[in-house]
């Protein structure tokens, strides 16, 4: 096992499954990707319960709590490739998307951005 995935990594791991249950599941959509959206967000509800029932403090320091939560994630983050994939999003745009949006967000003035936001309600 690698100790430091990919975003490519993980998207050819997603392909990987995908055809090896291809015969069950069928050929990936761009349709599917609003049902991947929403799986996501069903994951993404597991973590909050961990979150919730067992709090920060089980998750920092409970081995078992712990490995329960980043397996959720995990899922979040399978779920997230599966979206990218299902809407032709290969590694090499959403890293440049990404690193695009970090150095965007390393300009801003979040102060300033909430202080305006709050001023319009």
């Amino acid at each position: 096992m690698k100790d430091n995935l990919t975003i490519k990594d993980m998207m050819e791991m997603q392909e990987e499954l995908n055809l090896q249950h291809r015969e069950r599941w069928g050929e990936r959509t761009v349709e599917d990707g609003r049902s991947y959206i929403l799986w996501m967000m069903g994951e993404l509800g597991e973590v909050i319960d961990i979150i919730k029932k067992k709090n920060e403090d089980a998750i920092i320091n409970d081995s078992i709590v712990r490995e329960a939560f980043v397996e959720e994630m995990a899922d979040v983050l399978m779920y997230f490739n599966e979206v990218c994939l299902s809407y032709s999003i290969d590694a090499q745009e959403l890293s440049f998307a990404y690193q695009s949006k970090h150095q965007k967000n390393m300009r801003r003035d979040y102060k300033k951005d909430n202080d305006e936001f709050l001023s319009k309600k």
